[in-house]
């Protein structure tokens, strides 16, 4: 679930933390740059692990702050596939349930990746398992998991000549699909979906920069309490 990743960046301290030890302001600047943040293709960064390497400082001119090449490593949220975790059922909805951890709430359990035999129950806006007894999957219930998808969506700025580049591409691809059968429309659109599941049904602009896809289909997922 949690992992260890490298970085290198030029990290700048201003000049009121001079008095401090400069592991202590790297400590800071670091933090406050990367934690609670999603870095592309690596996941959830969560804080600062260790510093590994320390560079000269450097003053810029009119600057007054010192910019400092710093090799350090960053505890990572980044589950693999397949992996089992523990979260609460924030809602539920007639396309799957939607999942929070302490510090991760992008999390989404598609109908279709629920135990056979699920219905959802409009009046009580919860999904029940039918078995010889009920069992209800209730808002605020503790659940468990299986990861199996990992998404992430690029939310760099684009400016007006990038937005009508993307657009030409997407109808290029659309008739590379109408023509010779490319799937890479349909594996975009299956993205988006999910991600406009994640958050009621809104438009891509919205979507999490990384979420995850789970299931509860096999013994020991589902409610912590079925299994107690």
């Amino acid at each position: 679930m949690f992992v260890l990743s490298k970085f290198s960046d030029l990290v700048r301290i201003e000049p009121s933390k001079f008095s401090q030890s400069t592991e202590a302001a790297l400590e800071d600047e670091i933090n406050a740059k990367y934690a609670n943040k999603v870095v592309q293709d690596v996941g959830l960064c969560l804080c600062l692990f260790d510093i590994l390497e320390v560079g000269d400082g450097l003053i810029r001119h009119g600057d007054g702050g010192a910019y400092i090449n710093t090799v350090f490593r960053l505890v990572v949220f980044r589950p693999f596939v397949g992996e089992v975790l523990v979260g609460w059922i924030s809602s539920c909805s007639e396309e799957g349930i939607r999942v929070r951890m302490d510090f991760f709430d992008d999390i989404f359990i598609p109908k279709e990746y629920l135990f056979e035999g699920c219905i959802f129950v409009p009046s009580e806006q919860a999904w029940v398992w039918r078995t010889e007894h009920d069992l209800y999957l209730d808002t605020n219930e503790k659940i468990r998991f299986k990861v199996e998808q990992e998404i992430f969506t690029d939310q760099s700025p684009q400016g007006p000549k990038n937005i009508l580049a993307e657009e030409g591409g997407n109808n290029h691809n659309n008739n590379n699909h109408n023509n010779n059968g490319n799937n890479t429309s349909n594996n975009r659109d299956e993205n988006a979906q999910q991600q406009m599941l994640l958050h009621g049904g809104g438009g891509p602009n919205i979507a999490p920069p990384y979420s995850l896809v789970g299931s509860c289909q096999t013994y020991g997922m589902g409610l912590v309490t079925w299994w107690d």
